[in-house]
């Protein structure tokens, strides 16, 4: 979309979410409790919208982890034609839920060491992807497949920037399960940074690589012809398994935060009690894990990547925008807080939330309706517990007399 600009794009993505991002730390930085973007939207703007924002960010995760799920198939198929059936392909899908799924219900640090190899076994590869590039271009070894001359429109940039704010999440999943973080003032803002400019720096690289390799004619697999070029085809399918390990690292670590959402909700008495209720031997919320397992599980069963992408990509900028709102709330209700305070923070916070709105504006009417659908979902989840809330001081007076 974007031609010989596209490692650029990579970089302005990086900025973009950084002044999404930043505001987002300063309002995270004023709460210990689990429940990220849903508890802080819940406890400045009132029970409605964090129930909407809670239920957008359990639609994006679930869908970042079907498409993570068929992205691995995808890159998998190749390899062993036969998961292209209905029924291997179902017991791949489960195993491939399954495994981050009991890890997560055992405990907390098997969840996170898991997560933990997977990251470090994702970036090997595609560093050496990146020194092979960069050596074989230094010495005229790397013979380019054909360019393709582009001159990018702002409707182009707009469009690669909403799929790569799509790449660029996960984030804010991190901010879920804060009660299990020691010192989150400071190690949360503190992670997030580092974070952000480890992946916009490995993004860039790659793509880099990816277009002095091979050009910028358009690719299914991009990162796979990249490496078939530099190493043959056995580096093809050395990349085809590195991705694979990638979108599993994705799929391990929203296992690790997804289930604790439950936890903060039934706090607040958003949900069941029994939902937000921990294991009493391994301290996880067991009942959050496995309805997350199940829910990713049939998502992907039943759709392809292209379409879970489709769910998530408009949810996210949803709560990203709801969330820099509330740090406009935030200085105006206790501005003396012990927090962590960005520099021009409400500045940020309304560019943030018009980078938002300007971002959906790029969302296609299907998109659109799947949130529709998710907002009326939110809106039932807030008139049960509003009838709940009701009733609780009702009981309470029946008991008394």
């Amino acid at each position: 979309m974007v031609g010989r600009s596209s490692p650029v794009a990579m970089i302005v993505a990086a900025i973009a979410m950084a002044v999404i991002m930043l505001p987002i730390a300063e309002v995270a930085s004023q709460f210990s409790e689990p429940g990220g973007m849903y508890l802080y939207s819940r406890r400045t703007f009132g029970r409605l919208v964090g129930l909407q924002i809670g239920w957008f960010w359990l639609l994006a995760i679930v869908g970042g982890g079907a498409a993570g799920a068929n992205l691995f198939l995808n890159y998998l198929q190749p390899l062993v034609p036969a998961v292209a059936a209905p029924w291997p392909r179902a017991i791949v899908l489960l195993l491939i839920v399954s495994i981050p799924m009991v890890a997560n219900y055992l405990g907390v640090r098997q969840g996170a060491r898991l997560s933990l190899l997977l990251t470090v076994a994702k970036l090997l590869p595609m560093a050496i992807v990146v020194g092979l590039a960069l050596v074989m271009a230094a010495g005229t070894r790397v013979q380019h497949l054909g360019t393709q001359e582009v001159a990018p429109t702002l409707n182009n940039w707009l469009k690669v920037l909403l799929i790569l704010v799509f790449s660029y999440s996960g984030w804010e999943d991190a901010l879920v399960p804060t009660g299990e973080v020691q010192q989150p003032r400071r190690a949360l803002p503190f992670a997030l940074s580092l974070g952000l400019g480890i992946s916009g720096a490995a993004y860039f690289l790659l793509q880099f690589a990816i277009v002095l390799t091979i050009g910028t004619n358009p690719s299914n697999h991009p990162a796979v012809d990249t490496a078939s070029v530099l190493l043959g085809h056995n580096g093809g399918l050395f990349i085809a398994v590195a991705v694979m390990i990638s979108t599993y690292g994705w799929i391990s670590g929203a296992f690790l935060n997804a289930p604790r959402l439950p936890v903060s909700m039934a706090e607040e008495g958003d949900c069941p009690q029994w939902l937000g209720r921990l294991h009493p031997r391994f301290q996880t919320p067991s009942a959050g894990i496995l309805l997350y397992g199940i829910a990713v599980f049939l998502l992907a069963l039943t759709g392809t990547f292209l379409y879970a992408v489709a769910i998530t990509a408009g949810a996210l900028v949803i709560f990203y925008s709801a969330t820099c709102a509330a740090l406009l709330r935030l200085r105006q209700v206790q501005p003396d807080a012990p927090a962590f305070r960005v520099p021009f923070g409400p500045t940020l916070a309304v560019l943030g939330i018009l980078l938002s709105a300007t971002l959906l504006t790029q969302l296609e009417p299907r998109q659109v309706a799947l949130m529709s659908m998710t907002a009326l979902i939110g809106f039932a989840n807030w008139l049960w517990a509003r009838r709940v809330a009701d009733r609780i001081p009702d009981e309470a007076r029946s008991l008394r007399a």
